[in-house]
């Protein structure tokens, strides 16, 4: 006969261990921020001193003139590629969500669409976009489906991954209750799956804004894309890196706003504590 040793609540308890101090995250920030700026004198000081042709390429300084000469129009074209690779996104992410759903509820209907998925995944994008312009024509809608078209697959994977990621006692426990399809999937499967779910944004979102820019190059009125395709047809160096910094800005910006969300909405998972 076996005896269980006492739990004593006063005895000291291993707790996991600390994040990273503010101090620590800003000494890296810092030193990010003193390597980009390294890279970026070194670029001036090659230009400069090479005496490299502005048209093959621009020294940062005449760039962050550009910017500064036409921040308005860098600003209005972002605003247009920024809402078309979000509509995009809301798009390709919502039927991916809708197709992951009764695909990890059939077999049947995962065999049947899979390949189809899978089929505009390795769809050229290049290929497809002149398609959708002579099709829908030179407004927002040809941009806004080649964005959900590049970001529907990650969505997809990512969504059934998480779908299926779900606790199997849990699971089993709550069929024992009685809880029927609806409950086990709103309150065990949704959840389980944001972790895989903003895993998936932080790849979706950049490509969204790859696919409205791609969109636009094949015909457009405005957006960062067609301001790329011009500058690039005149040789206007300084605008296109101009152009090419927004567009980074951008994914940087919404990557970051989407690294908030997550803190905020998954405190309690593992891979936001560490």
């Amino acid at each position: 006969m076996t005896t269980e040793t006492p739990l004593h609540l006063d005895e000291p308890v291993a707790l996991p261990p600390p994040s990273p101090s503010g101090r620590l995250v800003l000494a890296a920030w810092m030193t990010t921020a003193l390597i980009f700026l390294g890279l970026v004198l070194a670029w001036e000081a090659v230009v400069r001193l090479a005496a490299v042709p502005s048209y093959l390429l621009p020294a940062p300084s005449a760039i962050l003139a550009r910017l500064v000469e036409r921040g308005p129009l860098f600003a209005s074209n972002a605003l247009t590629t920024l809402s078309e690779a979000l509509a995009g996104f809301l798009v390709g992410g919502g039927i991916a969500l809708l197709l992951a759903t009764v695909m990890v509820h059939s077999a049947l209907a995962e065999r049947v669409l899979y390949p189809l998925a899978l089929l505009v995944k390795v769809t050229p994008i290049v290929a497809v976009a002149p398609l959708f312009v002579i099709w829908f024509g030179f407004g927002p809608l040809p941009k806004v489906m080649i964005a959900a078209l590049i970001t529907f697959f990650p969505v997809l994977v990512n969504a059934l991954a998480g779908l299926r990621a779900a606790n199997p006692h849990a699971l089993e426990f709550l069929r024992s209750v009685g809880a029927g399809t609806g409950e086990i999937f709103f309150k065990l499967r949704v959840p389980g799956s944001l972790p895989y779910l903003f895993a998936a944004a932080r790849v979706a979102i950049p490509l969204a804004l790859i696919g409205a820019v791609v969109g636009e190059w094949w015909g457009a009125s405005d957006g960062l894309g067609r301001i790329i395709f011009l500058a690039n047809s005149t040789l206007d160096m300084p605008t296109l890196f101009g152009t090419v910094i927004v567009l980074a800005g951008l994914g940087v910006g919404l990557t970051g706003l989407l690294a908030l969300a997550e803190r905020r909405w998954l405190a309690w998972h593992e891979s936001v504590r560490q």
